[in-house]
């Protein structure tokens, strides 16, 4: 759902850009810095010192005298630098809402056991070094094995930036960057130029309500971490930067300097070694939270619509989807299943209750879900139980007293305070009552920024001000601004909404008080994060099922609890381009359940578009098709084109459902994104650092989808390997040292390639992902084209897949790991299965093999499965062509082998083996 928001004129637009984006102070004007008057160690082995300010001035408010400055090597690849007043608790994230190690209590006497420290000293862990400078205070934070600096806060003359600086709503604090660092993250916003930051684009943090079409402003999430890829010497090394800070905050990045200008809260670094991206995001998320466990079925495809105005619109879309033979999960609502737009209601005219539970009836026998939309504004009315049980529980936010006032789609509406445990135990009983009027699958929680379609401080006027009827996005309430406090009008602005708006624009204003005197001024991006924790508390404690968020606002750690969208894009070929690079960054972010909505929230989009969208779409990790109320109505089957291709793509996707959830599976343990950016696979090839154009799915799988309009080609870049084409497994891309190719993409066509060494499970597809996880398996194996030897794995992660836990251990769950070889002329493969029991009791089994790229021309002969030979299936062969071949005459020579009948059971551990007849082996 959309807010329309109110802009700046152009010209104000300019102004403001000019004011925020030119360097307002030369540089060491705001401040002298600091110097270090003591460190020593503290009880639980990091290291406390103590900041003294150089020269105080008046900039932005005075300077805190004091500071504390503490260090500690949390793990052997992680080290926090924690930097707060020496004096004062100041606000930081909340411990109970992102647990984690809590640094000793500030206020204690200064440490004298170092009153003159040496110049330059360093505290070192396995992975990473600290290093500081006393006087101005600095610190350095290095790579122990190669010595390399990553993050360097020292005032060089040539730095361009200045010392460090911390006042109540101010704090500024940078770090030199080498040329060639390549860096990812510091989001959410759309990047128009690709997931690589580019320098002197704005990258500002502070959750808002701002259309997804507006590139490179501050959007619905606020997640302050980067991701540093450099090369050194021909070697690949990343590594990441949280500052973890809720606090509105604009971020320079200059290209060779990275700054920080954040308006509250504390330095709170945490630096992650590495040294692979993967590795990166395993430590990151083993900070803030692994991503949550998916269901099966949230795999599928989706279908929403704000504007499925009655029962029978769904049954329909739901029916036209089985007619034209496209796969569909889950269908949705927007606010229209509710009455007058109030939370947790079901309006009696359009989806009358008994009707609607003879619906879910239907498509639940069937494995269909239905998922509906609920946002945080609590319409005032005195007729409406949810407002008065909240009332009566005390659980919104409040201002001077009072429950603050503001305007959603019911109208006037008050806002739930998630930081107070009675909101929390609160909702979550109006989600077990919800839930007994209509068995609801998942939680879609949206305007959770939060929007606000007024600003400052409301009342309700006389006349008639909306009630759920309508649009309803023009405030209506009788508003002043509040701007005479120094949180609602702070002294620095950061660039909120790409204008310099006020941080209460359209949203709480800044000055009000969540529980225990909490400000929405510190509080502000965590909205949406505190209303995912207790969402997804709520429906746990219902039947004890795996529960589905969908959240729009995020924060560090939000991917713990729900799955992402990137909002309110537009229906053009622009917004389906940043589609992809902002679904990758949210791997990053650790939130690996991300998808953007297919063919636009609005205007209409074009059947090209729509055809070329869905073909991205199925490869999503989230793939849902969503749209305005007052666009067009986008289903998929609206087209024979797009209908078309959505048979293709989606045919695609729901062949590999199991690979999906086996990625699914590796996300919750290891954070590892489902859809990933090249560099992730292929470190070493910088050619690929700033690929936004095509993605991974996990390490092997390759999407390089038509991004542009009238176009029927795509020029792909395969790093160095084999590559072996998904809709036909014949047709084959080596790449040597890595290469651009230019492939065929017709208008139904989407190119998917998978890479050499690897093992893909998969399954024969179907229309629901229920009838789809019932089917045999076939297993894909890949290895370097023409090879006489050769190497592969693969994995497969199976489950019931609505207990909460995603787990081995339980005794509904199987894992297995598959190996492959060839080698002297024989082909071998094999499994190791991990708790069998689970995938024997479905009677699950491997129904075909495809070997692609073996040497040779010959038939597979003497198939062998545990030592005993095999009879009665069908082996076949194919030879490869090759797209761009391999170069050296004699050696393009290689086939496909398929192996057909077979009966393995996936539950148990085999091996099978056959011989190979070869050609022109070395």
């Amino acid at each position: 759902m959309a807010s329309t928001k109110t802009f700046f004129s152009c010209l104000s637009l300019l102004v403001a850009l000019i004011l925020c984006f030119s360097p307002t102070h030369s540089k060491n004007t705001i401040g002298k810095g600091y110097r270090l008057i003591s460190i020593e160690e503290s009880p639980d082995g990091g290291f406390i010192g103590y900041l003294q300010v150089k020269q105080k001035n008046k900039i932005y408010g005075s300077d805190i005298t004091t500071l504390r400055l503490y260090v500690k090597h949390e793990t052997d690849n992680r080290l926090r630098v924690h930097i707060t007043d020496a004096k004062n608790q100041r606000w930081e994230v909340p411990y109970n809402l992102l647990p984690r190690d809590q640094p000793p209590p500030v206020g204690k006497a200064i440490g004298k056991s170092r009153k003159t420290p040496i110049t330059v000293q360093e505290i070192s862990g396995s992975e990473l070094t600290f290093s500081y400078t006393t006087d101005p205070f600095s610190f350095a934070v290095k790579r122990r094995s190669n010595g390399q600096t990553l993050f360097n806060t020292s005032s060089a003359s040539n730095s361009g930036f200045g010392e460090m600086v911390f006042k109540d709503q101010y704090l500024e604090i940078s770090t030199s960057l080498p040329k060639d660092a390549s860096l990812y993250g510091l989001g959410e916003n759309s990047q128009a130029n690709g997931i690589k930051l580019v320098p002197n684009e704005p990258y500002t943090l502070y959750t808002e309500d701002v259309s997804a079409i507006n590139l490179n402003t501050d959007l619905y999430g606020s997640h302050p971490v980067y991701m540093d890829l450099r090369n050194v010497g021909g070697k690949p090394y990343a590594h990441a930067v949280l500052l973890l800070n809720s606090n509105g905050m604009d971020v320079f990045y200059r290209g060779t300097s990275l700054t920080y200008k954040v308006i509250g809260g504390v330095f709170d670094f945490y630096f992650v070694a590495g040294p692979s991206p993967l590795d990166v995001v395993d430590q990151y998320t083993a900070l803030i939270g692994r991503p949550a466990p998916m269901p099966y079925w949230s795999l599928g495809f989706h279908q929403c619509r704000w504007g499925y105005r009655n029962l029978s619109v769904i049954e329909d879309v739901v029916d036209s989807y089985q007619k034209a033979k496209i796969p569909l999960d889950v269908i949705w609502t927007d606010d229209d299943h509710m009455d007058a737009k109030k939370d947790f209601t079901l309006s009696p005219i359009s989806y009358p209750r008994a009707k609607l539970l003879n619906f879910l009836d239907r498509i639940h026998k069937m494995g269909m879900k239905y998922v509906v939309i609920n946002d945080p504004g609590i319409g005032v009315n005195d007729t409406y139980g949810v407002y008065k049980r909240g009332m009566a529980n005390d659980v919104f936010i409040k201002y001077e007293g009072k429950p603050f006032l503001a305007q959603v789609w019911p109208g006037a509406v008050h806002f739930p305070d998630f930081l107070n445990p009675k909101t929390v135990a609160w909702w979550g009983e109006e989600i077990r009552r919800f839930h007994e009027l209509a068995p609801i699958d998942g939680l879609w929680i949206d305007m959770n920024e939060v929007s606000n379609f007024c600003s400052g401080l409301c009342t309700i006027p006389k006349g008639k001000c909306p009630t759920g009827e309508g649009p309803g996005w023009i405030c209506c309430l009788d508003c002043k601004n509040i701007t005479k406090t120094r949180w609602d009008d702070p002294p620095y602005k950061i660039n909120a909404t790409g204008v310099q708006a006020p941080i209460g624009f359209k949203t709480i204003a800044t000055s009000a008080l969540h529980y225990n005197g909490v400000r929405e001024y510190d509080a502000h991006s965590l909205y949406g994060f505190s209303e995912a924790i207790a969402t997804h508390k709520g429906l746990l404690s219902i039947e004890g099922k795996r529960p589905f968020i969908l959240s729009r606002s995020t924060f560090v750690g939000s991917g713990k609890y729900a799955a992402h969208w990137t909002g309110d894009n537009q229906g053009t070929w622009q917004s389906l381009q940043v589609s992809i690079s902002t679904m990758l960054n949210f791997g990053i972010f650790g939130v690996p359940m991300v998808g953007a909505d297919i063919c636009g929230f609005y205007p209409q989009p074009t059947e090209e578009l729509c055809n070329r969208w869905i073909e991205v779409g199925a490869f999503y990790p989230f793939s849902r098709d969503h749209a305005n109320y007052y666009s067009p109505r986008q289903e998929l089957y609206q087209w024979d084109t797009v209908a078309n291709s959505a048979r293709n793509a989606l045919g695609m996707r729901y062949k590999i459902l199991p690979y999906l959830y086996t990625l699914n599976y590796e996300a919750h343990m290891t954070g590892a994104p489902i859809a990933r950016p090249l560099f992730f696979s292929f470190p070493e090839y910088t050619e690929c650092y700033g690929s936004s154009r095509q993605f991974l799915l996990g390490s092997s799988l390759m999407i390089s989808p038509v991004l542009e309009q009238g176009k029927t080609e795509v020029e792909a870049l395969f790093p160095p390997g084999s590559w072996y084409h998904m809709f036909d497994m014949t047709q084959a891309v080596v790449s040597k040292n890595g290469k651009r190719v230019t492939l065929s993409a017709p208008l139904n066509f989407v190119n998917v390639h998978l890479y050499q060494n690897t093992i893909l499970p998969m399954q024969q597809g179907g229309l629901i992902a229920k009838e789809a996880r019932t089917t045999p398996f076939n297993l894909v194996i890949t290895f370097p084209a023409g090879a006489s030897e050769g190497y592969a794995t693969g994995k497969l992660y199976l489950d019931e897949d609505e207990l909460p836990e995603m787990k081995l251990g339980n005794g509904q769950s199987t894992y297995v790991d598959f190996y492959a070889s060839v080698g002297n002329g024989t082909v071998k493969m094999w499994s190791k299965v991990k708790e069998g029991k689970f995938a024997l009791s479905k009677g699950w089994v491997i129904e075909k093999v495809s070997v692609l790229g073996l040497s040779g021309a010959g038939q597979a002969s003497e198939v062998e499965i545990n030592g005993s030979p095999v009879a009665k299936i069908e082996v076949s062969s194919k030879e490869h062509t090759y797209v761009v071949g391999l170069e050296e005459e004699g050696e393009n020579k290689s086939v496909m082998v398929e192996v057909k009948g077979l009966e393995i059971l996936v539950g148990k551990d085999f091996n099978m083996s056959w011989k190979m007849g070869i050609s022109g082996a070395n």
